[in-house]
């Protein structure tokens, strides 16, 4: 790159104290300022040789793009809002952590609300902030029945999508795995083990991936003509559990559990162990969500892992759709059942 351009840009830029400005990229690659908009959105019209003089005069000034002047041009400003439960619970947090990386890949970044409750006084605030920030567009990541019924007090000149199996969700779209699928998954490969039948140790039921692994569960029972224990309802810890697997060892063990996620099979396999029940010789054990840990159960877990990195990318998408004037989608994401030792 010719020193006497180089040395020209770098002195009107120190003699008006600014940043470099896209008309210095243009004057030191020796294009056009439409040539090098082109080559920041990744227009294919622009000729290679172009497009590499024009990084390297990029990266020569250390030119970043005005995101704020940017916003005033196509009245988008790039971001997205995530609103989400203030939870460590791994379904929760992996969906965040997805979302946020799709964003990334599709130029976009993440402002994110963390609630404590999901009645309207915490969502229609944390929705009214994002829309104060200009956002192009917000995500709701909705596993309650109460998170579902604080977003009819919304109304967002925005495109919302919701990232919940919440049946009644109105003009808004929504992206969630198929939980009862997975349910079924797990109940049918449990009953083609051998098991007569399988017990069910069911999620909080304000959780609607709760209420549709309970529904997958009995369906594929009823399908199989085989008897439908009443299921066991729990919390989603390793320590409720724990308090199942001991009264399931007190009142007679079973053929086979479903658990409702994974750390509640931890628990139940932490209890079964230490009052000398073998898994899976005398109870076979399937989790939900195939947590990194459920490999390394004792025995390994054989879980439903659900496709995080993949919801992620579908929320996303779809956002992006509706942002192009797409009418809001409803979409299932496929979980895979993960065959290991508890439930071979």
């Amino acid at each position: 790159m010719p020193t006497d351009a180089l040395g020209a840009v770098r002195h009107r830029g120190a003699r008006t104290g600014r940043p470099p400005a896209m008309s210095d990229v243009a004057a030191l690659a020796g294009v056009s300022h439409q040539t090098v908009s082109r080559v920041l959105n990744d227009h294919p019209s622009v000729r290679p040789e172009t497009r590499s003089r024009v990084l390297e005069a990029i990266a020569t000034l250390g030119y970043r793009r005005n995101l704020a002047a940017r916003a005033l041009v196509t009245r988008r400003t790039g971001s997205i809002g995530v609103v989400t439960p203030g939870s460590a619970l791994f379904g929760p947090t992996s969906t965040l952590v997805a979302l946020e990386q799709a964003a990334r890949d599709s130029g976009r970044y993440v402002s994110v609300a963390t609630l404590r409750s999901f009645g309207p006084d915490e969502v229609v605030p944390a929705v009214e902030h994002f829309l104060a920030q200009g956002v192009d567009g917000i995500v709701v990541v909705a596993p309650r029945t109460d998170t579902v019924a604080a977003l009819g007090s919304v109304q967002a000149p925005v495109p919302v999508v919701v990232v919940s199996s919440a049946p009644d969700l109105v003009g808004a779209g929504a992206v969630a795995v198929d939980q009862e699928a997975g349910a079924r998954a797990a109940t049918e490969h449990l009953l083609a083990s051998g098991r007569r039948t399988v017990v069910h140790v069911a999620g909080p039921d304000e959780w609607f991936d709760a209420r549709d692994r309970l529904r997958g569960w009995r369906a594929a029972l009823d399908a199989a003509g085989v008897p439908v224990p009443p299921p066991l309802p729990a919390g989603w810890s390793a320590a409720d559990g724990d308090v199942i697997g001991r009264r399931l060892v007190e009142e007679g063990v079973p053929d086979a559990v479903f658990a409702a996620n994974d750390q509640l099979a931890l628990g139940l396999l932490h209890a079964f162990r230490r009052a000398g029940v073998r898994v899976p010789d005398d109870v076979a054990v399937v989790g939900f969500d195939d947590e990194p840990g459920s490999a390394f159960a004792a025995p390994p877990l054989t879980t439903v892992r659900q496709g995080f990195e993949e919801l992620g990318a579908h929320a996303v998408r779809v956002l992006v759709d509706a942002l192009g004037g797409a009418e809001p989608t409803r979409e299932l994401i496929a979980p895979e059942l993960v065959v290991r030792e508890s439930a071979p």
